[in-house]
């Protein structure tokens, strides 16, 4: 079992494209880009799915703020208020424990 190595999207385009016109011969094509055969396999699995787009998944990325609908503006900015509101609680329950420990020692 071979161990891989990174590809971009352009390289794995060509290895999906070569098992497909060498009648799905997964071990020759993992062989051939040294990549693994569960690899292979996968990428062709995905392309006949979804296309040539299907590693281009998105996660990770924010919404830039044209693309947000209104209804995903106003839950970005309920999890704002709520992180807020989280942190503005912890603060003030550090304070009463500083208070109470200050009165403590007078």
């Amino acid at each position: 079992m071979s161990k891989g190595r990174s590809t971009n999207h352009q390289e794995r385009i060509d290895i999906v494209l070569y098992c497909l016109a060498h009648d799905h011969d997964y071990r020759k094509t993992a062989e051939q880009y040294q990549v693994s055969y569960h690899q292979v396999y996968q990428w062709v699995k995905k392309y006949k799915e979804h296309g040539p787009d299907a590693w281009q998944d998105g996660r990770g990325r924010k919404k830039a703020e044209e693309e947000l609908t209104e209804s995903d503006r106003q839950k970005l900015e309920m999890k704002k208020l709520e992180y807020e509101n989280e942190r503005l609680r912890a603060e003030n329950a550090f304070l009463k424990k500083l208070h109470e420990l200050q009165r403590r020692r007078v």
